[in-house]
């Protein structure tokens, strides 16, 4: 019987913990998840999922490392999985009748929340748009170093290869992203095309 105390009090402390760290991350860990999936459903679901994981395996998190950089790895191995399982997801016509083969899907409406009106208004640009055609080892090495400033070393660690390949796919994606911005907007970001 106190051994089963004992493992409650654990998984109560591990709970609080976790809670708190979560609560602390959230706001960087939506952005980097918007930035990655473009959406705000998507990312809303990606978060979840990587939260979950984070719980599922956070006996194995090393607290004196920072938990956002550890957080960031899960986010980005999620994503990963979800790109790889949308490519085997069927689509279906939301005009077919249902399961039930009488009644059309039903769907909620999902267009007003003041949250995301926020977030897609604030990332709704251009540049989101050729991150979201990027390739998603580019697109995570970008946004890391980017937008989120953390070293190459930071970003190794996170996306689990070398500082080298790091260094090769923000290169690369830098060129993707270039390439996109100056034929989709060429008046705004055309005059900076040696910066770029």
């Amino acid at each position: 019987m106190l051994t089963l105390l004992k493992n409650r009090t654990q998984v109560a402390d591990k709970t609080v913990v976790f809670e708190g760290l979560m609560k602390d991350s959230y706001r960087q860990a939506y952005t980097i998840a918007y930035r990655l999936a473009g959406d705000a459903n998507d990312a809303e679901d990606l978060l979840q999922e990587a939260y979950l994981r984070a719980f599922r395996f956070f006996h194995r998190y090393d607290a004196s490392l920072p938990f956002i950089s550890w957080l960031y790895r899960i986010i980005s191995n999620s994503h990963i999985d979800l790109v790889r399982r949308k490519g085997k997801v069927k689509a279906i016509s939301l005009d077919q009748s249902g399961a039930d083969g009488n009644q059309a899907y039903e769907v909620a409406d999902s267009t007003y929340s003041p949250s995301r009106e926020m977030m897609d208004n604030s990332f709704t640009d251009v540049v989101q748009i050729g991150l979201n055609q990027m390739n998603p080892e580019f697109r995570m090495a970008v946004i890391l170093t980017d937008i989120e400033g953390m070293s190459y070393e930071e970003v190794a660690t996170i996306m689990e290869t070398s500082v080298g390949t790091v260094r090769s796919r923000i290169h690369r994606g830098r060129i993707q992203l270039k390439a996109f911005l100056l034929k989709s907007a060429p008046d705004t970001y055309g005059r900076y095309e040696n910066e770029l």
